[in-house]
Formats: C-alpha cells, sequence, structure tokens
C-alpha cells in the first residue's frame, strides 16, 4: 500500500487492490510467468549479494530485492529491511547487524519532531469520522457551479482540501467517486472528464499541510518538518489552479454549459453558498491555524499538529453530538495506532537501507557519475522528470522515494539543490505514480467503484476509459513539473521568509 493510503484509508475500510486482474487463460499464463521470473530475481539477487563481488555490485543486488519484494506485494518497510540486513550481513558480518538491531529501531523513531505524524495523522481521521466528504463536495458545486464544467471544479477543489487533512489520495478519490461521478454523469458530462476529475482531486492536497507525505520525506532527508510543509503549499496551489484551468477548458467541449448544468439543479442563491460554509469551515480553519503558526513561528510544527488535533477533537465532538462521538474517536485513535506504527517501521527500513546504501557506495558512485556527466541543475531534474514517470509506471509512491532519496542525496547537495524544493518535487512525482497507468492503483479503484450501477448511471466504463483520463491530465502534471524546475522560487519563499531570509 502506498504511503498515500497510510492514514484515512485503513480506517475506512478502502482496499486498495494490487493491479489489474488476470483474465482468461492467456491472463493466468502471464500471471504465473511474471510470478515466476520475480521470484527467480529474488533467489539470484539474494546468492549474488553473498559473493565476492565489489561493494557496488552487492548494493545493486539489494535495490534489485528490495524492488522484487515490493512487487510481490511485502510490506514496505520488510522489503526494505530484508535487503538492507543482508547486505550489511554480507559486508561487514553479523556483528554490524547485531548493533544495528539493537540501536535503530529506538534510535530512527524516538525523535520528538517525528511526534508531529501521529497527530496529523488523528487530526484527519478525527474530521473523516466527522462526515466532512460530502459538506465540502456540496460547498464546492454551490461557489463553483457558475462556471464551465462547475460540477468537476467543484470536485477537484473539494478533493484538494479533503486530501489535504486526510493524508490520502486513494481515500479521497474512493469517496469522492461514490459522490461525484454519478452526478457529473447525470448532468451530461463525458465519462473520461468527470473520471478524470476524481482522480487527480486529491493531488494538490498531498501538497499542501498538513501533508504526511512531506513529513515522511523529512525523515527520510533529515530536513525541518516545518520548513517542508511550508514549501509545499506553493506547488500545492499552483497544481490545484493548472488542474482547475484545464477542467474548464475540457468542459468547453465535454461537459453540459452552464445553463444546461443548472437545469439539473435546484438555484442555488448566496444564502445557500454562505450557509454551505458553516459545514466546512474546519478544513480552512485547520490548514490556517497549520500554515499561519509555523510561518509565523508562534509554534513549531510538533505543536501545530497537537494544536490541530485538539481542534479536530472538539469538531468531532461537535459534529457527532448524539450520533457517537465517543465511537468516532475511538475508531480514530485505533487506526492511528495503527497507522503510525506502519509508518515507523517504514522510517526504520528507509535508514537502515541508506546506511547499506552508503557502506556499498552507491551514493556517492552515483553523485560521480552524475558529476562526469556534467550535468547541471536543470538538465539533471529533467532526467529525473523522466526517470520518476517510469518509475511511476510499475512503482507506487513510497518505493519511489525510499529507493532514490538516500541514493540521491549527495548528487542534490552538490548541484545546490534545496532539499526542501525536491520535497516538494518529489511528493509531486510520488503522487503522480498513483495515477499513471498501467499500475496507477487508483485507477483500478475508481474502476470498481464505477461498475455499480449507481455510480455508472447506466453507461459502460472500462478499464481503459479510465486510463484515457488518467492520460488526459498527464501533460498538465507534466507542465506543472516544468514549471517547478525553472521556477524553483514557487516553493522555496515561503520557507524563506519564515526564516526571515
Amino acid at each position: 500500500m502506498s504511503s498515500s493510503t497510510a492514514t484515512a484509508d485503513a480506517a475506512d475500510g478502502v482496499e486498495t487492490p494490487p493491479g489489474p486482474p488476470a483474465t482468461g487463460s492467456r491472463g493466468s499464463l502471464g500471471s504465473w510467468l511474471t510470478l515466476g521470473i520475480t521470484l527467480t530475481l529474488v533467489v539470484g539477487s539474494t546468492i549474488a549479494m553473498f559473493l565476492p563481488l565489489i561493494p557496488e555490485a552487492i548494493g545493486l543486488a539489494a535495490i534489485v530485492l528490495m524492488l522484487c519484494l515490493t512487487f510481490l506485494r511485502l510490506p514496505v518497510a520488510l522489503a526494505m529491511i530484508v535487503p538492507a540486513f543482508l547486505g550489511m550481513y554480507a559486508l561487514r558480518g553479523e556483528l554490524l547487524v547485531e548493533s544495528m538491531f539493537k540501536t535503530l529501531p529506538y534510535g530512527q523513531v524516538a525523535e520528538w519532531t517525528l511526534s508531529v505524524v501521529p497527530m496529523f495523522i488523528l487530526m484527519g481521521l478525527l474530521l473523516w469520522r466527522a462526515g466532512l466528504t460530502e459538506s465540502l463536495y456540496a460547498a464546492g458545486r454551490k461557489w463553483l457551479g457558475w462556471m464551465p464544467g462547475g460540477l468537476a471544479v467543484g470536485t477537484n477543489l473539494a478533493g484538494a482540501g479533503l486530501a489535504s487533512v486526510s493524508g490520502s489520495s486513494v481515500g479521497t478519490a474512493y469517496a469522492l467517486a461514490r459522490i461525484g461521478i454519478p452526478e457529473m454523469l447525470k448532468a451530461g458530462y463525458d465519462k473520461r472528464l468527470a473520471i478524470g476529475a476524481v482522480i487527480v482531486a486529491g493531488l494538490p492536497g498531498q501538497l499542501i499541510p498538513p501533508s504526511i507525505m512531506l513529513v515522511i520525506y523529512a525523515g527520510i532527508a533529515e530536513v525541518p518538518i516545518g520548513p517542508q510543509l511550508l514549501a509545499g503549499i506553493g506547488p500545492g496551489v499552483l497544481v490545484a489552479i493548472l488542474f482547475t484551468v484545464m477542467i474548464v477548458i475540457f468542459a468547453k467541449r465535454w461537459a453540459p454549459t452552464v445553463a444546461e448544468e443548472q437545469q439539473l439543479h435546484e438555484q442555488v442563491t448566496w444564502g445557500d453558498r454562505f450557509a454551505s460554509l458553516a459545514k466546512i469551515w474546519p478544513v480552512p480553519l485547520l490548514i490556517a491555524v497549520i500554515v499561519w503558526g509555523m510561518f509565523s513561528g508562534t509554534f513549531t510544527a510538533t505543536e501545530a499538529g497537537a494544536a490541530a488535533a485538539v481542534i479536530s477533537l472538539l469538531i468531532t465532538v461537535i459534529w457527532k453530538w448524539g450520533d457517537g462521538p465517543l465511537r468516532a474517536i475511538a475508531d480514530a485513535s485505533v487506526a492511528t495506532v495503527s497507522s503510525v506504527g506502519g509508518i515507523f517501521f517504514m522510517l526504520v527500513g528507509v535508514e537502515a537501507l541508506s546506511r547499506m546504501f552508503t557502506l556499498t557506495g552507491i551514493s556517492t558512485g552515483f553523485a560521480e557519475l552524475v558529476e562526469s556527466m556534467d550535468l547541471n541543475r536543470v538538465s539533471f531534474l529533467l532526467v529525473m522528470m523522466v526517470v520518476y514517470i517510469v518509475l511511476g509506471t510499475f512503482m507506487e509512491p513510497l518505493p519511489m522515494m525510499v529507493l532514490t532519496i538516500p541514493i540521491l542525496m549527495p548528487t542534490l547537495i552538490s548541484l545546490d539543490i534545496s532539499l526542501l524544493w525536491y520535497g516538494a518535487f518529489a511528493v509531486l512525482m510520488g503522487e503522480l505514480a498513483v495515477v499513471t497507468p498501467p499500475v496507477g492503483i487508483l485507477a483500478f479503484i475508481i474502476h470498481q467503484i464505477t461498475k455499480e450501477p449507481e455510480v455508472n448511471q447506466g453507461q459502460n466504463i472500462r478499464l481503459n476509459d479510465v486510463f484515457n483520463a488518467c492520460w488526459w491530465f498527464m501533460p498538465m502534471a507534466i507542465l506543472v513539473t516544468v514549471i517547478l524546475i525553472f521556477f524553483p522560487e514557487i516553493s522555496t519563499w515561503l520557507p524563506d521568509m519564515a526564516s526571515g531570509n
């Protein structure tokens, strides 16, 4: 399961299928062949790690083993820890492995700054249990219905707000698909536009604080969490704006006119619009408290997380009063413990893998290779953009970050690339992996949902239609990435202002 699904999905019963189902004897044969090749690579890479090879070759064998274990759906943390400890044992023997087992688990997660993780997760799950999904969508529709493609635009922006507090693109898309897709299909939207608006709805939310993905990146790259969260605001807002512009352009051809759309819904008054805000004020309030607190220096990122969790607790009690608030709080608390355990276990795996890479010299070797190629900052990042897009066709966000960040750290420093900026870049590229065919997990979740008659409204929605919807929005996502590469100030100006630079 990707990191973006690590919070709300576990609590809400969102099951993420591992990939496209095999159909027929040909599909079954292909599945068995793929499994056989993967298992062969697992055995071969494991044996290679204990052969008398140079350290760099052992590191490459560990990377192959990690990728294969991830492909076999082993938990990501174990997929990192197993090759890391095997590589250390092959290089330095059992004493190093024993020492790492004793000190690494506690030393990696017993940091005060990481206490923000359970606070943000608890906040998101409490708001999710309070039932803000429908309210956000309704408010977006009422305020943006006057625009071309108003339903799709409202879905996109509502998803950004929901994902920013829930920490889950998958959970956001899962919820909005059941509400938004049937509404848009009934209004006469092209099915690809309706699906695409839902699929990309959560992407900007992973960059706008609070963002669990940015917190995880900060832990991997060892950068301050507060400035890293601020670095995601500019790119997140840019993604939301440009996707909105793209939806409006598409709506000129593949959506009903504003007048036709309004005929299908009741006349919306200004009173209705302001009344809808009364049901969603916790979302902008929490985002404002977190951003303002960190930007002004009133409190640290950890204190911001604690304040947000307390506010969310009060909101849940008020919203669920008379409808089991204690049960909602208990469910959110249990899911928080489960999610935090998984994330901290993953951070232990990241550190183990990073130390193994250091022993093998892969990180410094890659930096020397880049230096020998005489790549400047822009050319290197354009190459990495292509690499991430290719990786995204068969990997999920978390393995992508885990595999690349430890190896790239020396290179990023040598090219004078801001680690805060790269955090926003890596999270955006990782989130694109969730929607990139043929393995984009959101595509399969949305396709599964659209099989339900109350969602597809009698239309035949194939997996290919969902893939086409993803590809419709990929050019804009690539454009956003290129803009961020050439104008890094979009990401860095807020952290710089907050630090007084």
